[in-house]
Order: C-alpha cells, then structure tokens, then sequence
C-alpha cells in the first residue's frame, strides 16, 4: 500500500520484552491477532473510499468519456484471440471427452447438450475472466502503478485532472461492457469447435450435436453467462485499478502490486462465481 495515498494507522504501544516471561507468549498473540484485524479493516476501508471516489469521478463525462473507447479496444478487442483460443480448445476438449465418457445407450444427443451446458453455464464466462485477469488486470494495475511511482499521477492532479476519472473509470467502464462481449464470442467459439471436433473425430452427426444445444433450453442461461461476465469484468477492472493506484515506490513495488491485483481478482471472480451459483442456478430448472 502507498502510505501517501492511504496513511496507515500508527501508535505506540508497550514493548513485549518488557513483561513477564510468562506473559509474552500470550501478549504477543493477541497483539498479533490484533495487529490483522486493525488491517483488514483499514482495507476494507480504503477500498470503500476508493468506490467512493469512483462514484464521485463518474460524474466528470469530459473527463473520462474520450478515454474509454480506447481502454475497451485495449480489454476487448486485444483480448480476442487469446479469450477465442482458450474458448476452441475448451470446447473442443469438452465435446471428445464427453463422447468417450457416456454410458452404452445413451443417445448421441447428449453430447451437445453436455457441451453447451458446460461451456455456457461455467467455463464459458470463468475461464475467459480468468484468463483477462492474467492479461489485461496485469497490464491495468502495472500501468497505473507505474504512473504511481514515476509521479504522473500527482501531475495530474497538479494539471487539474482528476486521475480516478482519468485512470480508473475508462478502464471500469471498459471491463464492465467488454468481457461480457468477449464472454458471448468464446461461448459461441467453444459451441462452434466442438461441434466440428466432435462431427470430424467420432460417429455423432450434426443432427446429433444441433439436437442436443436445443435440448431443455432456456433463454435465462444465457443471461446467467452474462450476469456473471459482468460482475466479473468489473472486479476486474476495480481491483487491478486500486492495486496500481495504491502502489509502493520503486519497480519492486509494482512488480508487487501486479502480482496482487492477479491473486486477488482471480480469487474474487471464484467467489462471485459460486455465489452466483449458489442464489441463480435454481432458476436454471428447465
């Protein structure tokens, strides 16, 4: 974290050599204890302000409306050919194996089905955000920590640029717009391919494959891939976002701060994915 940003919380407090022996043992541990707790609150509450300023900057359009057309070419249109490479082969993996794995007698049809399910339902929209928050969450949060530590950030505040309207909202605004759009083109990739592997490489036919994707489907899965799509491309964009603008002085620190972003937006988009789960997959019932 950047103390000049967010100052940390600070206060003295009795050395622990300085008591009984056979009260150190117990002192240092809840001062340990303590210790994290005061520092998950002061990270919830730094990100808290942080939305705040977001919510604040959203109301300067001049600002960050002209930069977002080209941070979505950077999320979106940059992103394409790997979110579309992930997608054929997830899909064509997905398909072969689920030909080889049914069970003697089971119609040919369930291939299709088990392959849209599959790919529309999870690894459509988890593994394209996942793989954007390896690519364009590194870039986002090294590009605004290194504006961090070289000062340009202060120059625009010195230049009258509010720097979350100009830094964090274009990329925000992007992430929220763009992965859902790249997540409907992998799951229509992964659908495509493997339909061709499965047609090409084993005995099911088209008429096998095209009956199954219509099989007890429902129009809510589509917008369950893409409520997920969106609460993950804007996480994305927040936390790579705050881990570039909070970042330390030097290289080392934004080497730091991009390996976070990562972690931390790659275990959040799991997160939102099972509780996503967790409360829609109910209104999934055909």
């Amino acid at each position: 974290m950047s103390a000049s940003v967010y100052p940390r919380h600070g206060g003295g407090h009795r050395p622990t050599d300085s008591f009984p022996v056979p009260q150190r043992a117990a002192i240092k541990f809840f001062r340990r204890v303590a210790q994290i707790t005061i520092g998950i609150f002061l990270e919830v509450g730094w990100r808290v302000h942080f939305l705040r300023e977001i919510m604040r900057a959203v109301g300067e359009p001049r600002t960050w409306l002209p930069l977002t057309i080209k941070q979505m070419k950077n999320i979106g249109v940059d992103s394409l050919p790997l979110a579309g490479i992930v997608a054929a082969f997830i899909g064509a993996v997905t398909a072969y194996q689920t030909v080889y794995q049914l069970f003697p007698g089971v119609q040919l049809s369930a291939v299709g089905w088990i392959v849209r399910q599959s790919v529309v339902l999870e690894l459509g929209p988890l593994l394209t955000a996942l793989v954007l928050a390896g690519r364009v969450g590194a870039r986002m949060t090294a590009e605004i920590g290194t504006m961090r530590v070289t000062e340009q950030i202060d120059a625009l505040e010195t230049l009258a640029y509010d720097p979350i309207a100009y830094l964090v909202i274009p990329r925000t605004v992007a992430g929220l717009t763009m992965v859902p759009l790249l997540t409907i083109l992998a799951i229509a990739i992964g659908i495509v391919f493997g339909g061709l592997t499965v047609i090409v490489a084993t005995k099911v036919r088209l008429t096998d494959y095209t009956t199954g994707l219509r099989l007890t489907f429902i129009p809510f899965q589509v917008y369950y891939a893409l409520i997920k799509a969106t609460l993950f491309g804007t996480s994305i964009a927040l936390i790579c976002s705050y881990e570039g603008y909070v970042t330390e002085t030097g290289a080392e620190g934004v080497g730091r701060s991009t390996a976070r972003a990562v972690v931390i937006s790659s275990v959040v988009i799991l997160l939102l994915d099972a509780l996503t789960a967790l409360y829609l997959a109910p209104a999934l019932a055909p």
